[in-house]
Parts: structure tokens; C-alpha cells; sequence
């Protein structure tokens, strides 16, 4: 790993070490995944606690509230949940099972919302946290829906088994997304957690881009995905109705 120069991109290092299953790191496991030496990570973790980024825990650092500040200070990621939280609080009551709002991350799909409650299937998904595009329903709509330079990039980074059903080949990547291209959802069977199976419909601009998605995650016994599938189209149908409206008024800039 090349290591950069100046202090800034090294303390953005220490904080992007933390992956979504991580609630702390150690010092050790922090100089180790950015390749800083221990003196010149301590040196830098403790700007970054002073400033309010990180937290010091008995045994090591977890990301700070300052960091979940400023994300809510980002407009277009703020408007886009606002607009879509009453269609994912009206699918959590509908199912009682994981709500996500999802948006395209580079080769993952970042999630933006999630809700969920006490008959919810426990899983691995929380605000703010990343799971592979291939491997996830809303992720494999941005793969089918977006440019080809995205479907290019997840390849050339690995497809890694997550699961014993983990789509692991290219051939079978690009067949299961020509049939989500085909039905107009995302179907993920147990790819990214076992026992756990999801159903995603996609979100437009308005120019007809597909911005985010919409999914309904469970258990795999209790969740008939084809059943749902209309009911999640039709949550995220209701949310691009409302981004193109609040585009239109000037509530809202989307990308041109």
C-alpha cells in the first residue's frame, strides 16, 4: 500500500479503515490496514479524537458523532431519505421485516436508511454501512441499470463468496443481471448472509436514471420475494415521484 504525504489524506486513511462490521479498532489494527507506523497513527488518532471524527474506547477508537453531524449536513442525501422515509416506514408495516434505502458507492451499495423493528429478521445492514453490489438485490439494479464501467470495476475487484450462494463467476453475474434488467427488480437469495434473502426495486431521476433502490430483507423461509416484489416497485415508484417533484419545486437538486 502507498502511503501519502500529507497529514490530511493520512488522517482520511484512519478513518476509512473502519469497514461497516467494525465498531472499534485497536491502534495496532489501525497502523496495520493503513500501512502508518504505530507513532505516526497514535499521533494523528488523537488530532482526529481532539477534533471530534473519533472516540476512544477502552480498547481502541470507534468512529465519532462528529462524523454522523456532518453527513446529516449533506442536502441531497438528507432530501432523498426525507422523501422516502414515509413509503419505507408504510413497507416496515406492511412486512415487519428490514426497510432499506440504498444508493450507489463504487462497487458497493451504501445503505442510506434502514427500518426496522422487534419482528424484524436480525441482519448485518446499518445506516452508513456497505455491502458488495454484486451480492446485494439493490446493489445488482445499479449494476443492471447503471453504465457498463460499474459491472467492469466490480470484476476487476474480486467476486469473493460471502456465501455458498454468492454469485462468484462472471458469466452467471452478467445472466442474473440481464434477468433483473428484465423483471425491473433485484432479487438477492441468501448471497451476502446466510438465511437472509432480499427483493429490490429501483429509484429514477428525473431523466430517468436510476439514483437509488428500494428493498425488503428477511429471513428466506418467511419471505415469498416474487410476492413482494410489487409492493417494493411500488414504495420506489412513490419515492421517484416525489424526488421529481421536489426537483421541479427547487426542494431538491438532483444530478444533472
Amino acid at each position: 500500500m502507498s502511503v501519502p504525504r500529507s497529514v490530511l489524506a493520512r488522517g482520511l486513511m484512519l478513518l476509512d479503515a473502519f469497514t461497516p462490521a467494525d465498531v472499534e479498532l485497536s491502534l495496532s489494527e489501525l497502523a496495520t490496514r493503513t500501512g502508518l507506523p504505530k507513532t505516526t497513527a497514535y499521533r494523528l488518532l488523537g488530532e482526529l479524537v481532539t477534533w471530534g471524527a473519533l472516540e476512544r474506547t477502552p480498547s481502541g477508537y470507534r468512529l465519532g458523532m462528529r462524523l454522523f453531524m456532518l453527513g446529516q449536513r449533506v442536502s441531497r442525501s438528507r432530501g432523498l431519505r426525507e422523501a422516502a422515509l414515509p413509503y419505507l416506514e408504510d413497507l416496515y408495516e406492511a412486512t415487519h421485516e428490514n426497510i432499506h434505502l440504498c444508493v450507489p458507492d463504487g462497487v458497493h451499495t451504501l445503505f442510506l436508511e434502514k427500518v426496522s423493528g422487534r419482528r424484524s429478521t436480525p441482519i448485518i445492514s446499518r445506516v452508513g454501512g456497505r455491502l458488495p453490489a454484486y451480492c446485494t438485490a439493490t446493489g445488482k439494479l445499479f449494476l443492471a441499470f447503471g453504465p457498463p464501467d460499474g459491472l467492469r470495476s466490480v470484476l476487476a475487484a474480486g467476486l469473493t463468496r460471502h456465501t455458498s450462494h454468492t454469485i462468484a463467476m462472471p458469466g452467471l453475474l452478467r445472466q442474473e443481471l440481464e434477468r433483473t434488467l428484465e423483471r425491473g427488480y433485484g432479487i438477492n437469495r441468501e448471497e451476502s448472509e446466510a438465511g437472509v434473502s432480499a427483493v429490490a426495486a429501483p429509484v429514477y431521476d428525473h431523466r430517468r436514471r436510476v439514483i437509488a433502490a428500494v428493498s425488503i430483507t428477511g429471513q428466506s423461509a418467511r419471505l415469498d420475494l416474487p410476492r413482494l416484489a410489487p409492493a417494493v416497485r411500488t414504495a420506489a415508484l412513490g419515492v421517484s415521484r416525489e424526488l421529481v417533484h421536489a426537483a421541479a419545486v427547487g426542494t431538491l437538486v438532483l444530478p444533472n
